[in-house]
């Protein structure tokens, strides 16, 4: 049986980006962290919503989505992210770290083929700011041919909002329960 992926991004997502006086939502607290490789000296500010906590956990709770970070902040979203906003320890797509200098390559996310290759036929929901309409037609594709495919776009400079998540718990009731055993690790 297949799980179905909850894919959570970080920047633009948890973290939106900053407005033009460089600051964050109302709604977000200000946090200093150091990501691994940066210069301890030159902590990175980001905003974090407290409210996610509760929001992501009762998706989380309802046991119909496998959560995984699926950002470039890699095994640190597990570090930085998830617990300044109350969020256990997530499974982590690990995204190579490439130089790219757009997030659209070939026209589309560059995560998009490690999330293809990472998920095989499981069904998955995917949560990111940055998707191109190839990625929209990717999804459609994949809905028809190989598994159910939901994309939810936030806008980047107001992150997540419970609206999304409403989204993806509504599109996950609707997956056949054949479908949606989840696949958790020991331990969790």
């Amino acid at each position: 049986m297949s799980s179905l992926h909850l894919l959570l991004d970080v920047d633009g997502v948890l973290i939106p980006f900053p407005n033009a006086d460089h600051q964050g939502p109302p709604t977000h607290v200000r946090h200093l962290v150091v990501p691994t490789g940066h210069d301890p000296r030159q902590p990175v500010p980001i905003w974090l919503n407290p409210h996610h906590e509760t929001l992501i956990n009762d998706l989380i709770n309802t046991r119909l989505l496998h959560p995984v970070w699926c950002t470039s902040w890699r095994h640190d979203a597990n570090t930085h992210i998830g617990p300044r906003i109350g969020l256990p320890d997530l499974d982590v797509i690990d995204l190579p770290r490439t130089a790219i200098t757009t997030s659209h390559p070939d026209g589309y996310l560059w995560k998009r083929d490690h999330v293809n290759r990472w998920a095989a036929d499981d069904p998955l929901a995917w949560i990111d700011d940055d998707f191109t309409p190839l990625d929209h037609e990717w999804a459609a594709h994949r809905t028809t041919t190989t598994a159910p495919t939901l994309l939810v776009q936030p806008n980047p400079h107001i992150g997540l909002t419970p609206e999304h998540l409403d989204r993806v718990l509504s599109w996950a009731s609707g997956i056949p329960s054949k479908v949606t055993s989840i696949k958790l690790p020991l331990g969790r």
